[in-house]
């Protein structure tokens, strides 16, 4: 691994920290604020002015073409600008499914005249986009859906339903996977389109969280109808898209969830365990420690998709490995800090909880974070399979038709 700048990275890191201290709030005098917050309208206007000014600033698509406002750098300069955002306090959670999966499958399958339309608008942060992928039989199955798309003429006709889409009911646009033939083998009769949110027929319903909170949707496809010249890629070549989309997650390093460990260090700070500051207290320390180590490693793991960005690179499926650590570590931590704020630890009023009921929102948000972007259970199979080259599941419905694979009652 290499840990240090080129002289190019580094300029361009230091481009990036003068832009965001001239524009953002650092962290450290901000309000926290977790991920499981609900999205109000005023927070995606701010979003969306937030967008706009990085993109005025040509921070917003970095390592996109120069004819779309890009800067047609290399991947590596997205991570350091997202190293140096993460330090702010500014709004996240609204674009980064658009702009870090959908337009980059657009731009891979849709025509030139669709690169026009739509490139520029995702771009400066006036439209959203949604991914349409999850659905309620497949579980972590997408090659399972069954959401329908039948040819008529110059159209096709959707219907079905996908489920744990975030942010459906504040999107413009979307990208949706769908069956469009049943009687090959379920990868095989997949295809792939991009769609209005506000076409006739679609309808969104926003799911209700533990946290009182509603980030993602159901959404309920009747008789939509969508012209052929959306769909992207060809016809039953719809999971070679999906493959696309999901190999441009896999270049987006995320932002480490909160509480983490620093977060934890400022709590031991200001409660007392036994008549002195827990962080004293020795099993505490104990605690902050292991955590500490498994962040480190978390940092290097990070570092070898970084290295392999500088170089040209394409990230491997190691990158899993964060996602199943940072996951289950957000839980604990949030858990621990819970047990340490005693009956304080149910408080949910930001005003009176400890460091504005971080840690409250981090855990009841936390469960979906195992689920969101693959499951323990299947980023455990992949890093088996393609990073320790373990044997592969038994896959029984791998050569069959889709619709003679046995299927539960719905």
């Amino acid at each position: 691994m290499d840990f240090d700048d080129t002289n190019e990275e580094a300029a361009f890191r230091a481009e990036a920290r003068a832009f965001l201290a001239a524009n953002a709030t650092l962290k450290s005098v901000a309000k926290p604020v977790s991920r499981g917050r609900h999205i109000r309208a005023e927070e995606i206007t701010r979003a969306k002015e937030w967008q706009a000014k990085k993109y005025a600033a040509g921070f917003a698509g970095i390592t996109w073409p120069k004819r779309w406002g890009g800067r047609e750098l290399a991947p590596i300069y997205n991570v350091i600008y997202a190293q140096e955002e993460e330090l702010y306090a500014v709004p996240r959670g609204v674009f980064e499914i658009g702009l870090g999966m959908c337009i980059p499958t657009m731009m891979a399958y849709a025509t030139p005249e669709q690169l026009e339309r739509f490139v520029g608008p995702a771009l400066r942060g006036e439209e959203i986009w949604c991914q349409l992928f999850s659905e309620p039989a497949g579980g972590s199955d997408v090659a399972a859906l069954r959401t329908r798309a039948e040819r008529d003429g110059d159209d096709w006709i959707i219907n079905g339903q996908k489920i744990w889409t975030s942010g459906a009911h504040y999107c413009d646009y979307g990208i949706i996977v769908t069956r469009s033939d049943p009687n090959v083998p379920k990868h095989a009769g997949l295809t792939f389109f991009f769609l209005d949110m506000k076409s006739p027929g679609v309808e969104c319903r926003p799911i209700k969280q533990i946290s009182g909170t509603s980030h993602f949707n159901e959404v309920f496809f009747t008789d939509v109808r969508v012209p052929d010249a959306q769909r992207l890629g060809a016809v039953g070549a719809g999971w070679k898209v999906s493959i696309t989309t999901l190999m441009n997650e896999r270049l987006a390093v995320g932002e480490v969830p909160r509480p983490d460990v620093e977060d934890l260090l400022a709590l031991t700070r200001m409660i007392d365990v036994d008549g002195e500051p827990a962080i004293r207290n020795v099993a505490v320390r104990e605690k902050i420690a292991d955590w500490h180590c498994r962040t480190q490693g978390l940092k290097f793991t990070r570092f070898r998709t970084m290295t392999a960005l500088s170089r040209g690179q394409t990230p491997g499926p190691e990158n899993s490995i964060a996602k199943v650590v940072n996951a289950s570590k957000l839980q604990d931590i949030a858990s621990y800090g819970l047990d340490l704020m005693g009956a304080a630890g149910m408080v949910m009023d930001p005003e009176l909880a400890p460091l504005h009921a971080l840690f409250q929102e981090g855990l009841l948000f936390s469960p979906g974070l195992r689920i969101a972007g693959g499951t323990d259970e299947i980023l455990r199979n992949i890093i088996a399979e393609r990073v320790l080259n373990l044997p592969a599941d038994i896959r029984v419905d791998k050569d069959k038709a889709f619709n003679q694979v046995a299927h539960g009652k719905r």
